[in-house]
């Protein structure tokens, strides 16, 4: 667990919940899942000092299930977001530790190319209070690591004890100004990992459909195909979940009552610039996912049609060749019939002539097979 105090541009670091609030600002609390189930007492009566509400049953059961989709919910107090990340894991064996338990290795097994082997799915739960902002992480969170880490760099960039003439350009570029400020900087940064994949995913795709359009290779990589189009597919249904929670959010933004200082106006403006945002980079990612597994699709449809126009080149030769060989055998079961007076039988030049005219009629033939095109083979 992690506990950041952000006041103003000002931010303090700390391994405990807190006691109270900053007089200009807003508590990070960021904690495993593991530790949230351990500690849920402790942390719900650190939110009911806090900000006199606590979190409710059911949604302390989203917060803690792993299996659980990207939604939003509100209250009149708090709102709360799952948003299932799409970040880069390793399928080797993860080490946990929490407080009061031993340490437990889990086994991520699974499948698909390397690119979509590394794509983990694990949800963030997001409960974001007035002054307080609740996020319950995986064991091991890369996303709340790398956000702490900007969160730090930024307090240590920006000048102690001064505060940016222009709020909104600081905002943007700096410390956040609000825990749902502060929400939807994590959840954009979830969506741009999986953005980060593109390039490896592409690469491997294009790489299989370079395979399958190759007349030269035979392509038997027909289970991981299945298993990328089965990936790209729960892909899609994460990302649909991910836009349909985040429009839900953005409602719920327009809904609240206008602000009537200037500085909170701007911030409010600044969160609907940033939902927008946000959702702006999932319809990305729904078109790309959407994009590979058309591309997969179509390259498995021209693998299939050029399979069946080699098959009809190949009878076409073969029908040839035998249409060549027919009068030849004609001829020759003719002259290999048991009559007693057959031309040329008894000629000493009747063998030429018969060879001879086997040869003019196949050439005659093989000439005119090649004038009618046949012969000719379609360029690779």
């Amino acid at each position: 667990m992690r506990v950041f105090t952000v006041s103003g541009q000002q931010v303090k670091d700390a391994l405990s919940l807190p006691r109270t609030l900053p007089e200009n600002g807003f508590v990070w609390i960021a904690c495993s899942r593991t530790f949230f189930e351990i500690e849920q007492t402790q942390v719900q009566l650190t939110l009911q000092a806090l900000t006199g509400h606590s979190l409710l049953d059911l949604h302390v059961s989203d917060l803690l299930n792993s299996q659980l989709p990207s939604r939003f919910d509100l209250t009149s107090y708090y709102d709360v977001l799952v948003f299932r990340r799409l970040a880069s894991a390793s399928p080797e064996a993860v080490t946990t530790e929490a407080p009061g338990l031993r340490k437990l290795k889990v086994k991520v097994k699974l499948s698909g190319p390397p690119a979509l082997r590394r794509v983990d799915t694990s949800p963030i739960g997001f409960a974001i209070f007035d002054r307080v902002l609740l996020t319950v992480h995986p064991e091991d969170c890369a996303i709340r690591e790398a956000y702490g880490t900007r969160l730090m760099s930024a307090h240590s960039s920006s000048p102690l004890g001064k505060e940016s003439a222009d709020d909104r350009s600081a905002g943007a570029r700096g410390i956040p100004v609000s825990p749902a400020d502060m929400m939807l900087r994590m959840v954009s940064q979830v969506v741009d990992v999986y953005l980060e994949l593109r390039r490896d995913l592409t690469r491997q795709l294009d790489h299989w459909q370079a395979e399958l359009i190759n007349p030269d290779t035979r392509f038997n990589n027909w289970s991981a195909l299945l298993e990328a189009r089965l990936s790209l597919h729960h892909l899609d249904e994460i990302c649909e979940d991910q836009r349909s929670a985040m429009q839900n959010w953005t409602e719920s933004l327009n809904a609240w009552a206008p602000p009537s200082v200037i500085h909170l106006m701007k911030e409010h403006e600044i969160l609907k610039v940033r939902s927008r945002d946000v959702l702006e980079h999932i319809d990305r990612v729904v078109h790309h996912v959407r994009r590979l597994e058309q591309s997969i699709e179509t390259a498995v449809q021209i693998h299939f049609n050029a399979q069946s126009n080699r098959t009809n080149e190949t009878m076409r030769t073969l029908t040839s060749v035998t249409a060549i060989f027919l009068p030849l055998n004609l001829i020759a079961a003719i002259f290999g019939m048991n009559f007693e007076v057959i031309p040329l039988l008894h000629d000493t030049a009747g063998f030429w002539w018969a060879i001879g005219s086997m040869s003019l009629i196949a050439f005659t033939l093989a000439w005119i097979f090649w004038r009618k095109r046949y012969w000719a083979r379609s360029g690779k």
